[in-house]
């Protein structure tokens, strides 16, 4: 049962006190505040819906619903109806009018959640003193916020990128509140490749003169630079190379040159404009000191850390566990997520997205993704009819 009185309306966000949290490396946030949205509607008449044959029943009272979590990516938020739009609503894969969705900001970032950016005890930004987190810090603020809303189960805690670190950690870290998961896009731990490329990102933002060791926040300026700079080297990963290249080739941005005799930082090729415009959208909308934050957590993670390493950690997993993963992303391999599904102690399934655009093909190809939560959901719901029965 859900303490509905603490639930936001639907689309909607609020904020919760989820008291002290102390990081896995011993240090206590006080009064860890927890921002989160919340999606139920009521059921409504559309005769053009088919029906999938099982399933919880459309229309339940909020308190009576099952509950699905979502974790969102490092960049993500928890407006789940923003970023995966195609997703979440009555009578899509993530059925409004079924379930209770939860989707929460997490511990770190600065959409409302405590991080770097939120005033310290003594009233100034966090900045600096905030601690280095990890993934299992922020399960353990979730946790938190879900024992706050009275929850004692969740029927599927689904997550992509930085939220498949997050599900995976669920199901290790509280596995008798999960029924199942599914993490997509995502691995066992951090490789090397990954810590390198996010390592750097994080060090061109610290390299920046306005950095000030991550105490910029009254000094009327932001390391905006080392910020764009980080987001360009990202959002490479974070696409396909077929798609870029079909995309961009070698054509010079429009009314530039970069053919030019000598080199100027205003004669671009098309794809440098792309990767610009990508670093402003991301300076515009982002704390650097929570990207830091955030990246630094991706960085420490590994399930195995502390349980005998990721085999053996993934092998006493208890929870069903379906995993997905694209075929094209250079992030996140596909090879991880089948490293994941021959050593899950509870491996349910493994589905592939087959796209150009790489790691961001679980935002982007939406039919398929609709139709591997759609089969993840069902084995889910017959998961959870078995241990009722």
């Amino acid at each position: 049962m859900v303490n509905v009185d603490l639930l936001p309306a639907s689309g909607q966000s609020t904020t919760i006190s989820v008291g002290d949290v102390v990081t896995e490396a011993g240090v206590t946030i006080p009064d860890v505040q927890i921002s989160f949205f919340a999606f139920y509607d009521a059921t409504s008449a559309d005769p053009n819906y088919a029906d999938f044959s099982e399933g919880p029943e459309p229309g339940l009272d909020v308190d009576q619903r099952p509950i699905l979590l979502i974790e969102h990516a490092l960049t993500g938020d928890g407006n789940l109806a923003d970023w995966w739009f195609e997703m979440v609503g009555p009578h899509k894969p993530l059925d409004t009018t079924r379930y209770l969705i939860l989707c929460s900001n997490v511990l770190g970032g600065c959409m409302g959640s405590t991080g770097p950016c939120s005033p310290h005890p003594d009233g100034k930004a966090w900045g600096s003193r905030f601690p280095g987190i990890s993934i299992r810090d922020m399960v353990t603020a979730e946790k938190a916020l879900i024992d706050a809303l009275g929850i004692s189960h969740i029927q599927a805690v689904i997550g992509a990128s930085m939220g498949g670190a997050r599900t995976l950690e669920w199901t290790l870290m509280f596995p008798d509140y999960v029924g199942a998961a599914l993490p997509i896009a995502v691995s066992a731990r951090a490789s090397a490749w990954q810590i390198g490329l996010q390592s750097s990102q994080i060090r061109f933002i610290e390299n920046d003169p306005h950095w000030h060791g991550g105490d910029y926040y009254e000094t009327g300026h932001t390391p905006a630079e080392g910020m764009g700079q980080a987001r360009r080297i990202a959002h490479l990963t974070y696409r396909g190379e077929l798609e870029i290249d079909e995309r961009f080739g070698v054509d010079p941005q429009r009314n530039e040159n970069p053919y030019g005799a000598y080199r100027r930082a205003d004669q671009r090729f098309a794809v440098e404009s792309y990767l610009d415009r990508q670093a402003e959208k991301l300076k515009e909308r982002f704390d650097a000191g929570s990207y830091v934050a955030l990246t630094d957590a991706l960085n420490r993670h590994d399930v195995g850390r502390g349980r005998g390493g990721m085999n053996a950690a993934l092998a006493k997993s208890q929870v069903p566990t379906m995993i997905a993963g694209v075929d094209t992303d250079i992030l996140y391999p596909w090879h991880q997520q089948e490293h994941l599904s021959r050593n899950l102690g509870d491996f349910i399934g493994l589905s592939q997205i087959t796209s150009p655009t790489g790691h961001d093909g679980f935002l982007i190809e939406g039919r398929q993704m609709g139709l591997i939560l759609q089969k993840f959901l069902l084995k889910a719901e017959h998961i959870c009819q078995d241990v009722r029965e």
